[in-house]
Parts: structure tokens; C-alpha cells; sequence
């Protein structure tokens, strides 16, 4: 579902990312890692189909992004680590603006949305304006927006900043349901636990470079148990 070749991108003389290779298959639960600087922002935006990189190409189930961004945007569900919400409109119109976006059926968008906000609890304040919302709100209605169209792939960067656990376990059991449907999650985080507790692979990013990428199983048989040792020796 999503292939990855020989991606580079620079800024300047920096290289963010450096010869990157990925093949993750239909209805996988990735979990990328890296530290701070590594590229995994720079890579999930190529993947977006916000940035274009320097050499290389991302498929989306065979669609190269920037070849056919329309039709492969069509694919994917995105979370940026800092989501852009515009705060003068409701929840509600935000995901009706969203739906949009994607030529949702009326009434398809309205059952869905009612289904998201009802599951991430923002079904009380979908008429409210967003510059009212806290920021784990804004988070909850960021996965709202999300998964409004069904996407075949979500691509999510850092979600738990502004989640309290009640809404992490929350959004985790959400994002498994997703998986055993057959959708491909594709998310960084540096929550190690988080990681250990949800990822069928992982990939350790560091300098622009992929350290690992496997699952978490035949990392430890070949390094030890500690995901937090290994991850600190592997990027020191």
C-alpha cells in the first residue's frame, strides 16, 4: 500500500532525508521513530504530498504522489504534527469543509461525521467555534477530519500531544479497528510504550537514515528487550 524509493530531500546543504526505502502492505500498523532532526516530519510530508522530494518517488497503492497527487490524496487521511485547524468556523463546518474536499455525498458526510465526533466526544461541541476548543480537542477533531472519507492509508505525525490517557486509549482502540479493516497506519511517535504496546513494524529513522525496519520482535531477538536501550544505542 505504500512503497517508498530511494527518497531524498534537502534543505540547502542539509540532507533531511538520505536514500529512503519502504514497503509497508495493506491493513500494517507502522510505527516510525527517530529522534528530534531525523526526517520523519520531512518524509510523512513528501508522503502527504505537501513537499516534493529531491529525488526519489512514494506510491500510494501504485500511485505515485507527485506524479498524481489529486488522485492519490484521494487515498490518504493526514495528520500534521501541528494540525492547521481555522478557528472562526465550527467543528461541524470544519468537517463539512473536509468532506468537500473529498466529493462526500451529502449524506454520507453527515452520517460519518455524526460517527466521528460521537466516538472522539466532541458530538456536544461540534457547533461551537473551534477557537473555543482546548488543544486535546483540536487533536480528536484533527482524527475526525482525518478518517472522514474512509481513507485507504492515514499518515499521522505525533497525535498524542494534547491527549489525556482516557483519549489516547480511545484513539489507539480507534486506529486498531481501522488496521483489522484493512486501512495502513503509518504513524511516528516518540512515546516508546505507545510504540511497544500498538506497532506490527517499526522503522528507526536517525539522520535521515533507516536504521530498522521490521518488527518489534526481530529488533529485540537481535538486540535485548528494552525498546528504550536499543532505540538510545541505535541513534547515539
Amino acid at each position: 500500500m505504500i512503497e517508498i524509493r530511494n527518497l531524498v530531500r534537502r534543505y540547502g546543504d542539509k540532507t533531511a532525508v538520505d536514500k529512503l526505502n519502504l514497503k509497508i502492505p495493506a491493513g500494517v500498523f507502522y510505527t516510525f521513530l527517530g529522534p528530534n532532526g531525523a526526517g520523519k516530519t520531512t518524509t510523512m510530508k513528501i508522503m502527504a504530498g505537501l513537499l516534493k522530494p529531491n529525488e526519489g518517488e512514494v506510491f500510494i497503492d501504485g500511485i505515485e504522489i507527485t506524479e498524481n497527487p489529486t488522485e492519490a490524496k484521494k487515498i490518504i487521511g493526514y495528520i500534521p504534527d501541528h494540525p492547521y485547524l481555522y478557528e472562526r468556523i465550527t467543528g461541524w463546518e470544519f468537517l463539512r469543509f473536509t468532506g468537500g474536499l473529498h466529493d462526500m455525498e451529502p449524506g454520507k458526510l453527515t452520517s460519518r461525521a455524526e460517527e466521528l465526533l460521537d466516538f472522539f466526544s466532541l458530538a456536544g461541541e461540534a457547533h461551537q467555534l473551534i477557537d473555543t476548543y482546548s488543544h486535546g480537542m483540536r487533536q480528536r477533531l484533527a482524527f475526525c477530519s482525518c478518517f472522514l472519507h474512509d481513507p485507504g492509508v492515514a499518515i499521522i505525525d505525533e497525535p498524542w500531544v494534547g491527549l489525556d490517557p482516557r483519549n489516547i486509549r480511545s484513539a489507539i482502540e480507534f486506529l486498531r479497528k481501522r488496521c483489522e479493516a484493512g486501512v495502513t497506519i503509518f504513524m511516528s511517535t516518540h512515546s516508546l510504550d505507545i510504540a511497544e504496546n500498538i506497532a506490527e513494524r517499526l522503522g528507526i529513522l536517525h539522520q535521515g537514515k533507516l536504521l530498522y525496519d521490521g518488527t518489534l520482535e526481530e529488533l529485540r531477538s537481535d538486540n535485548g528487550s528494552d525498546l528504550e536501550e536499543i532505540f538510545l544505542e541505535m541513534t547515539d
